[in-house]
């Protein structure tokens, strides 16, 4: 999965079966780096509790944002 040039990497969640209370389909979700989870096919996302949790990588697909809107999401957080 690519970052953005500040660090920032965002998903965008494709499938929530089974997580439909934590994840929301066609919504952004930021990433946190986490090796680990990587190598166990998982991803760290700041889900709709606020915090972070392990996801199955499936359900998300990488997107690149122009540089503007990662700086507009990272002071929104």
């Amino acid at each position: 999965m690519k970052r953005s040039r500040n660090g920032t990497q965002y998903v965008v969640c494709v499938a929530n079966g089974g997580y439909r209370v934590s994840l929301v389909v066609r919504r952004l979700y930021r990433v946190i780096r986490d090796k680990e989870a990587d190598q166990r096919g998982l991803v760290r996302v700041v889900d709709e509790s606020g915090e972070d949790y392990l996801y199955p990588k499936k359900r998300f697909a990488a997107i690149d944002l122009p540089s503007t809107l990662t700086k507009k999401f990272a002071a929104a957080t």
